[in-house]
């Protein structure tokens, strides 16, 4: 605990800070800010709604003077309320300036100097940073017209009306707040014009004014607001639908950017976000894809990592070709091979005696127990040791994948953009390991939604989703799930930090946990294939998408003639259109996960039937397909 300042001489100020995360888990972007906030303060009071660690309460204590933990009801409001009420009309007749803020910026990215001394030129009874703009309908009750408000992250009020009847009635008389469209209307928008309509005087730093396109500059001008000098980041355009992001040119990747050329550490922003944003949400506002050059840049061989590669071969010819990648890897690793048999495993054997691999410090080939669940039990059960024992800091994970039920072209094309998209040269596998050089919160790194050949974009979760919610309970993982598709390795080729996951792998799966499953959607190893970004941030640790030049360049033009085709009955900005979809979305995924079970059931028991549901799809397509020909030809 703190008592003492260096804050320049001047107002004498106390900050209540209010705090809330669903696990009590102080991230490091809090102390970072309390740190550069308390030369500004003679004393900060850390309000907690809810539950914290005890050592995250120990992390609060080192920059603050005192804590005061409440039930986590009556959101911010009434957090500041309570705390209010315990500090005391006395302590607080102590101070010039009282400060309200809350945990729901990034920050600050630059010296507060320049803005405290701005505002203390000012003759004001209370001032903020941003203000949001008056609307004719109040987005949280259409009934009301929205006021021009300070915005409820920072504000800042002084001596003479704290000191006023009117504040003691503002708290006193508060309405009961219990819900997040109460805290908007009972407090952040009410502050405002309630204290103004008393008399009392007010401004902002970066009014919205300036930023005449949008009443809401937080949020829809960010980027020029940091740009203007603006000391605080809002963490929302990191976790807001990327859909309205889309339509307002909101680019997480350029704020992000703009933050840290001002000396703002980008890790104090993705490990919250990692830790509290649906991964495919972050994954996109953040732009978190990686197109990474075959040359090497950005990887230090100075600081190799230790790496196992864990590799499990069912199909013997495709061996030297996932060996012959392995050897693309800038340092050397040990290698754990896993097959299905004894047999299979001498072969093996047989090959890695007559190849040069000169990457290749160790190797072992393990026969795994049971081949059901694939290569996935085969690295969580037949590789637990190499996971959990601390020997190694990365783990390359790669398999003879074919996809037999797809045709060739299709199942070769996948298998190629798993292997090009982690190990496609020396330079670019450098690359990818370079991220993990740079950015110690990079849990795992994997292609991005393979689509070409598949009909995963509309729904990758098929009917894996609510197995993977109750997997994830049972993890203690607290991650939003994304709604329509995971953000996950599809195809289980990736490269990740043992340590992001530790809580999938702290469990010591069996054999049996696969079997009876066959590979079919709905068993434990296509759930597992979902989750380890939502797995990895639990710890704090992100994922990105990594893709080579070429890879992107074909799957972008794909990508945009399907959204171009899809978008034709329904002109106008997507976010619009999917509104509307999402009405019905309920409705189509309950008879869409009927249906995927059914498809399930009858592959499993009913192969023949299947034959002859798809020789008759396959004719109706003909049929249509020379129709449509024929009307074309006439």
């Amino acid at each position: 605990m703190r008592t003492e300042t260096t804050f320049p001489p001047g107002r004498r100020r106390v900050l209540f800070y209010l705090f809330y995360d669903v696990r009590g888990v102080v991230d490091d972007y809090i102390p970072y800010k309390l740190e550069r906030l308390r030369p500004f303060a003679d004393h900060i009071v850390a309000i907690v709604n809810g539950i914290i660690t005890a050592e995250s309460r120990g992390r609060l204590a080192a920059v603050t003077d005192e804590i005061f933990q409440r039930e986590n009801v009556g959101f911010d409001a009434w957090g500041y309320k309570e705390a209010l009420d315990a500090f005391g009309e006395d302590r607080l007749a102590d101070y010039d300036e009282v400060l309200l803020v809350n945990y729901t910026w990034f920050g600050p990215v630059r010296d507060l100097a320049p803005l405290f001394t701005q505002m203390d030129g000012r003759e004001l009874d209370f001032w903020g940073i941003t203000d949001h703009g008056a609307v004719e309908s109040h987005p949280r009750n259409p009934r009301l017209a929205l006021p021009v408000h300070i915005q409820s992250h920072w504000i800042a009020v002084r001596r003479r009306m704290v000191a006023s009847d009117a504040w003691r009635r503002y708290w006193r008389d508060m309405p009961r707040v219990v819900s997040y469209d109460d805290s908007i209307t009972r407090h952040e928008t009410r502050f405002t014009p309630y204290f103004a309509e008393a008399g009392f005087t007010w401004a902002v730093a970066y009014p919205h004014e300036n930023y005449a396109a949008t009443p809401h500059p937080a949020f829809d001008a960010a980027l020029q607001l940091l740009s203007d000098g603006c000391p605080v980041l809002k963490r929302r355009p990191f976790f807001h639908d990327p859909l309205y992001l889309d339509r307002e040119a909101i680019i997480g990747r350029l704020l992000l950017q703009s933050a840290t050329a001002e000396g703002y550490p980008a890790d104090l922003i993705l490990q919250n976000l990692a830790h509290t944003a649906a991964p495919k949400i972050l994954n996109t506002s953040a732009s978190l894809l990686e197109i990474l050059p075959d040359r090497m840049d950005g990887y230090d061989p100075r600081k190799p990592f230790r790496i196992a590669a864990a590799v499990h071969v069912y199909y013997l010819d495709l061996a030297d070709e996932l060996l012959d990648r392995l050897e693309m890897l800038p340092s050397s690793y040990d290698l754990y091979v896993t097959t299905s048999d004894e047999e299979k495993a001498e072969t093996l054997r047989g090959i890695l005696d007559r190849r040069d691999d000169v990457r290749r410090d160790r190797t072992e080939v393990r026969v795994v127990g049971s081949n059901d669940g694939r290569d996935i039990s085969a690295l969580f059960v037949g590789l637990r040791d190499v996971l959990i024992g601390g020997r190694y800091d990365l783990i390359v994970k790669v398999h003879s994948k074919r996809s037999t039920q797809e045709k060739a072209a299709v199942g070769d094309f996948f298998r190629a953009q798993q292997l090009d998209n982690l190990l496609k040269s020396p330079g670019y596998a450098a690359n990818l390991l370079g991220l993990f050089q740079r950015e110690r919160g990079l849990g795992l790194v994997f292609p991005p939604t393979v689509h070409i050949g598949f009909p995963t974009l509309g729904g990758a979760w098929f009917t894996n989703k609510d197995r993977a919610a109750e997997l994830l309970a049972r993890l203690d993982v607290h991650i939003p799930l994304d709604e329509i598709s995971p953000l996950a390795p599809l195809g289980s080729m990736y490269v990740f930090r043992p340590q992001a996951l530790l809580p999938l792998t702290r469990i010591e799966w069996t054999w049996d946990n696969y079997s009876d499953q066959g590979y079919a959607d709905g068993g434990l190893a296509h759930v597992q294939e979902r989750i380890p970004a939502y797995v990895a941030g639990e710890g704090g640790y992100h994922a990105r998408t990594v893709a080579n030049a070429e890879y992107a360049a074909i799957s972008h033009t794909f990508l945009e003639y399907k959204l171009d085709q899809l978008s034709a009955p329904v002109q106008g900005y997507a976010i619009d259109e999917v509104v509307d979809a999402r009405l019905h979305a309920d409705t189509y995924r309950r008879v869409g996960t009927r249906l995927g079970y059914l498809k399930d059931y009858l592959v499993r028991y009913h192969p023949s039937t299947v034959r002859a549901l798809v020789r008759l799809r396959n004719g109706l397509r003909s049929m249509a397909g020379r129709s449509v020909r024929e009307t074309t030809v006439r």
